[in-house]
């Protein structure tokens, strides 16, 4: 994975309570982790606000690959990417990182597939068309 395609990056708050006995931050973190930097990237790429009880998204799948531990004090980084899309669903790959002798080093990364659901009529539903438009402008 190259960071250079990544162009959405979230600096993590790491905290106290993501610390497990081993001293590092505990795996189940790094869905919250990649879930804040999803949030972002809706924020940052999506020009109209989101309704999310009409056009709201359900997480169907996760997967996650760990590859260095994650400390307290150290400066850790998640980058997002939609990677795909489908009729109602679409992928989002994330990579978390964190600074290591000034160097970004590869700690996890995951993919989740989201489903696009609409909660007054609890169906799902077509990604909206603004949404792709945006993304594609974003990630050109």
């Amino acid at each position: 994975m190259n960071l250079h395609d990544f162009k959405h990056k979230q600096k993590i708050q790491i905290r106290y309570k993501d610390i497990d006995k081993q001293g590092h931050v505990n795996n189940a973190n790094h869905i919250t982790y990649f879930e804040t930097a999803r949030v972002e990237y809706f924020k940052d790429v999506f020009t109209q606000q989101i309704d999310w009880i009409k056009t709201g998204m359900i997480l169907a799948c996760t997967e996650i690959n760990y590859m260095e531990p994650i400390f307290l004090e150290d400066t850790a980084y998640c980058y997002t990417k939609i990677t795909s899309f489908g009729t109602k669903s679409f992928e989002i790959t994330n990579v978390i990182t964190k600074l290591k002798n000034d160097k970004e080093v590869l700690c996890a990364e995951g993919k989740s597939v989201i489903v696009c659901f609409n909660y007054e009529i609890n169906s799902t539903v077509e990604i909206p068309p603004h949404w792709k438009d945006a993304v594609n402008k974003f990630e050109a």
